[in-house]
């Protein structure tokens, strides 16, 4: 059973969604309710219409991504604790030492001290960190096959790039020497014929040449001491001397210290680097090169303290035999005297009191190597030294009652007795703080040495893939965006009645089968319809509709011609012309088409007849109607090609026969067809226009801005001809059930069998 026939309904809603404001979940025309529910369909039908740019950016994205991993270089890191301790004179008895050595250093203080020039320079200048010296590699993939290969020997170079290095290459500088303004530039080595090497500077010129394992004699401030050099001969390295603010500033720039914990003492220590041998190996010397300068600070300290006692001792011993040999005299000369019980309560007390205040005093001098006289801790010193004095008036005045011999004795006695006990005391310090200094151990010491990590730090492959990924999706939105946001093309066959006050009789559907049956005519796989092969295609169903509409829209023309034409090439004019005519020959109606583009006609093409003989020699009277007629395959249906391509085609169609061949056809044919050049192109559509009974415009779905069809328009109706209407076509039905939902506004109905 035939199928039925109904017509296409179609009509999109009120306003277009654009692709920005759909992605805003915002309405932007005035059905708002309605456009709001409809803003997620016409996210999935825009992205579904780019599906493949979507899909190259994400996998350009991918791509990226999986260069990035192959190419980047991976960063290691080193991690290491140390603990700073209250400072502790470790033996008991040496406790009393403890105002001597300083006070307790603060944590926040070792962390400034961790990254200064004092401690980062030390290491720089031990590890020779200020000279770099590397393979030149391809750039940016040829270091990734440097570190990936294996093997003691040197790889050959790809693509004859032999002056790159590509994996096995070594080399070792001990020593280089560069003039001051040489220094952070960067110099090229160059490996020569056994052993040797040239060096040359940033603007190509060498300046220095030797050999592996000896030393290069001074030339023009270059020096060099290569230990080692594993590479082909010709192959480049990259070498440079930085200067020690560069150095410790890059070391400075991936080296960090924290503590952990809140109070607790432990400092961790981490380095970043792309060599894992080589950040353990300087994580490590900069731990040890901090609990050593910690030791040395400490043994300084007791050292200072040490040399201040040296220098006093010797005066001391001279002050001590001088007493006694003072007192010893006396007692020679005045017989054997003994001190009463008074008296040698008086000497104790001024002994003690003596005693005290050389210790102050000696503290005092100690105290002012650090602080001004004004500071509260000499103040404090100074006010005992002034109550002693007092002490001291008060037992020289018990001193002045006793007889003048005992008085002697007294006086003798207690500057014997000062001296020994003061030059023990002072000698007994001295030892202590050499054995202090002797042990000193610092107040910090080291928990955890250096541990590199097995695995690079950052982003795991995985992960970098998975960013690329969706970078590429975020960027594949925003070029959607853009592009929709720039065109302004009519994709909404509504925009061209509110615009130009004409209706569109039909709106005919994307058809995939009618890109095939071009293609197979291309190639040469013969001539279809796709209303005669595929006549329950949608687009055919449109054109019924187009059929039925026309029927009762051109009731009142005084002709039954119809001209179509487009505003710009290939817009499907000859698609809508060839196909109408077969669905109006369908229905028994005497139907011609004429192919009157000529200068690019194609429509024997379609139908597989000669171009020759056709409106180019009718026109000049070489042929007559009959001629021109060609019976298709498809029944009621002729055709009239071009003919020959002429040379004047405006010209040829203004003549009077042109006229005379359209009203006779008219009167043999229930319909004729002209399918015309586009308007804007040239100006055949206005010629024709005028002996048609109607025009019909075609419009594509997405390929004009509406000020190109207006001036289409606008073009005819200055030349006396009136646009009856529009055709849209090729819009992507796909997109509007995604976009409307299930109460599409684009049906199929067909009788089963």
């Amino acid at each position: 059973m035939e199928n039925e026939q109904a017509k296409p309904i179609f009509s999109p809603p009120a306003s277009p969604v654009t692709l920005g404001a759909a992605l805003q979940g915002q309405s932007v025309g005035p059905a708002g309710e309605e456009d709001e529910r409809l803003a997620l369909g016409e996210i999935i039908a825009v992205l579904l219409d780019y599906r493949w740019l979507i899909a190259a950016i994400c996998l350009f994205a991918l791509l990226l991504g999986v260069g990035w991993v192959f190419a980047s270089k991976p960063t290691y890191r080193a991690d290491g604790l140390l603990q700073v301790e209250e400072k502790s004179p470790g033996v008991g008895s040496l406790k009393a030492l403890q105002p001597l050595l300083g006070d307790d250093t603060t944590v926040s203080a070792e962390l400034e001290i961790l990254s200064s020039r004092m401690i980062l320079g030390r290491v720089v200048n031990k590890l020779k960190l200020d000279l770099v010296a590397a393979p030149r590699t391809f750039p940016l993939i040829g270091g990734a096959f440097f570190r990936r290969h294996h093997g003691e020997e040197v790889s050959s170079p790809w693509l004859g790039l032999s002056s790159f290095a590509w994996g096995g290459e070594r080399i070792q500088i001990d020593s280089l020497e560069v003039p001051p303004d040489a220094l952070d530039e960067r110099h090229i080595l160059i490996a020569g014929e056994a052993g040797s090497f040239e060096l040359r500077d940033g603007d190509g010129q060498s300046v220095l040449n030797g050999k592996v394992g000896v030393r290069t004699k001074e030339n023009n401030g270059y020096a060099a001491f290569v230990a080692q050099l594993k590479a082909r001969p010709g192959t480049q390295f990259r070498v440079i001397k930085r200067s020690a603010e560069a150095a410790i500033s890059d070391l400075r720039a991936r080296y960090s210290v924290r503590e952990r914990g809140k109070k607790s003492g432990v400092l961790e220590l981490s380095l970043l680097g792309p060599d894992a041998q080589e950040i353990g190996l300087v994580l490590d010397d900069i731990l040890n090169t901090y609990v050593r300068q910690n030791v040395e600070r400490r043994s300084a300290e007791a050292e200072k303290t040490l040399k201040f006692l040296e220098t006093q001792l010797p005066a001391l011993k001279t002050q001590v035999d001088s007493a006694e040999a003072a007192y010893n005299n006396y007692r020679q000369t005045r017989g054997s005297l003994d001190l009463n019980i008074e008296t040698q309560g008086i000497l104790k007390s001024l002994v003690d009191v003596e005693n005290a205040a050389v210790l102050l005093k000696q503290e005092r001098d100690e105290l002012r190597q650090h602080f001004t006289p004004e500071h509260p801790r000499i103040q404090a010193v100074d006010n005992k030294l002034q109550r002693l004095n007092e002490r001291r008036k008060q037992f020289e005045a018990d001193v002045a009652r006793l007889p003048d011999t005992q008085q002697t004795v007294l006086r003798l006695a207690r500057d014997v007795e000062v001296s020994t006990k003061l030059y023990t005391e002072l000698l007994n310090t001295a030892q202590q703080l050499r054995v202090s200094k002797a042990g000193t151990v610092g107040d910090v010491r080291v928990i955890d040495p250096a541990v590199v990590a097995r695995e690079p730090v950052g982003a795991k492959p995985v992960a970098i893939l998975g960013i690329s990924l969706l970078l590429g999706l975020l960027l594949s939105m925003v070029v959607i965006w853009l592009l929709r946001s720039l065109r302004v093309v009519v994709e909404d066959p509504e925009t061209i009645e509110a615009q130009l006050g004409l209706p569109v009789y039909a709106t005919v559907p994307h058809s995939s089968n009618e890109i095939e049956l071009t293609r197979r005519l291309r190639s040469g796989g013969g001539s279809e319809l796709l209303a005669v092969a595929f006549p329950q295609e949608d687009a055919v169903e449109s054109l019924r509709g187009l059929r039925t509409t026309l029927h009762f829209a051109l009731l009142d023309a005084q002709r039954n011609s119809l001209l179509i034409t487009g505003p710009s090439p290939g817009l499907g004019k000859s698609f809508i012309s060839k196909n109408l005519g077969a669905v109006l020959a369908q229905v028994d109606k005497r139907v011609v088409i004429v192919d009157a583009d000529l200068r690019r006609g194609h429509i024997h093409k379609e139908f597989g007849i000669e171009r020759s003989v056709g409106i180019s020699e009718y026109v000049a009277g070489h042929a007559s109607l009959d001629d021109i007629l060609k019976q298709s395959a498809v029944d009621h249906l002729w055709l009239v090609t071009t003919g020959q391509i002429p040379p004047n085609p405006s010209e040829l169609l203004m003549h009077q026969r042109f006229g005379e061949l359209l009203n006779e056809l008219s009167a043999r044919f229930d319909s004729v067809i002209v399918d015309a050049p586009p308007v804007l192109a040239v100006s055949d559509a206005a010629i024709i226009g005028r002996h048609v009974g109607a025009t019909l415009m075609i419009a594509r779905a997405g390929k004009h801005p509406i000020r190109e069809l207006e001036q289409a328009v606008k073009r005819l109706n200055q030349a006396g001809v009136q646009v009856k209407g529009f055709v849209f076509n090729d819009l992507n039905i796909s997109r509007q059930r995604y976009r409307y939902g299930y109460k599409g506004y684009v049906y199929r109905y067909s009788y089963k069998s």
